[in-house]
């Protein structure tokens, strides 16, 4: 099947070198243009000041278009984030959560991207109450689909059944490759480390994932309270069993913080992504750490797109640098050579 798959980088990447002041919106731009990527990513609560106000001008719009125009790049996603607690004694009402997702469509048609990230905390009932202004605006609304979450699962199957009943073409998914992790990323566990882990809970912890891996991650279900579906999801996978391993070990702060960030990473058959490709309309290409041999130490890059290649996938990939985290506590930050790196390694997966 023929397949047209691009590659872009979410400017969330470069937030390092954006908020020491090394790059502004323009060098992350150009950043984006020297590894190749033909599209970007825009955080735009992170990198445009004063947001929404400078979206709404001419003035910024101009500029924005014509920096895309100089580095040769088309605006690939826009990241939404729907921001329901901003008064301390309440929530958002359901209008009030429509009209901010409202807002967000019409800044990214501003913008001139098509497609929108949403997370997955937000409302099922807030999206279906966008669609029709949506579709005005022919934005595509697309959930991510971010560890532990996953596609062909009782989780998707809820959006799904919404998708079908109203026969939208106006929202999917944006699977995030942190779902395909072969193992813990390496960063993570030399952070853990540096912190005082002890090798034997460290073992005890990676065992528990391969364990997980060969059996089969029991998938996280559908429901509205996210922290009970998340603790179901981890006490099914063996949480308890592999945190009283780790005690018995003597394991302290650092041995626990491994152990339980261990469960923010998990593996999906990549034959998700053939199953649900028509419902696909962008991709978090997220990546920990790349060797200096283009080797991902978690992701299964290779594989998984292999999989969107005989889906067909008509899109992007789109790389999402989530190391830094594990390292800026401790050491510089490099994320514009991750970056190179990772599209390299994106690349050659393409063209292989």
């Amino acid at each position: 099947m023929s397949y047209d798959i691009k590659r872009s980088v979410s400017l969330y990447s470069y937030q390092d070198e954006y908020y020491d002041g090394k790059l502004d919106l323009e060098g992350c731009l150009r950043e984006t243009a020297r590894t190749g990527a033909t599209g970007v990513e825009l955080l735009a609560e992170q990198m445009i000041k004063k947001f929404p106000l400078p979206i709404e001008t001419q003035e910024f719009r101009d500029h924005w278009f014509d920096m895309l125009k100089k580095y040769n790049l088309e605006p690939a996603c826009y990241d939404a984030f729907l921001e329901n607690k901003i008064y301390d004694n309440r929530t958002l009402c359901l209008g009030e959560q429509i009209e901010m997702m409202k807002r967000d469509i019409r800044l990214a048609s501003l913008l001139g991207f098509k497609n929108l990230r949403t997370l997955v905390s937000t409302p099922m009932d807030v999206i279906e109450g966008s669609l029709d202004y949506a579709a005005e605006k022919d934005v595509r609304i697309g959930l991510e689909v971010h560890a532990p979450f996953s596609l062909n699962s009782g989780w998707a199957d809820g959006y799904m059944e919404m998708i079908l009943r109203t026969g939208t073409r106006h929202f999917g998914f944006i699977p995030d490759m942190g779902i395909f992790c072969r193992n813990i990323p390496d960063v993570l566990r030399d952070k853990a480390r540096r912190a005082g882990a002890k090798e034997e809970c460290i073992r005890i912890v990676d065992d528990a994932y391969a364990q997980r891996l060969e059996k089969g991650f029991v998938k996280i279900k559908y429901d509205l309270d996210l922290g009970k579906a998340n603790m179901e999801y981890r006490m099914a996978n063996g949480m308890k069993e592999m945190i009283e391993a780790v005690q018995k070990a003597g394991g302290g702060p650092a041995d626990m913080m491994y152990a339980n960030t261990s469960f923010t990473y998990s593996w999906s058959e990549p034959q998700d992504i053939i199953d649900n490709i028509q419902y696909i309309y962008h991709t978090h290409a997220k990546f920990y750490n790349v060797s200096e041999d283009y080797v991902e130490t978690a992701v299964a890059i290779p594989e998984v797109v292999e999989a969107y290649k005989k889906a067909g996938y008509q899109g992007y990939l789109s790389s999402e640098y989530e190391g830094g985290e594990h390292l800026r506590a401790d050491m510089e930050v490099d994320s514009i050579e991750q970056v190179r790196r990772h599209q390299e390694a994106l690349r050659r997966a393409i063209e292989d």
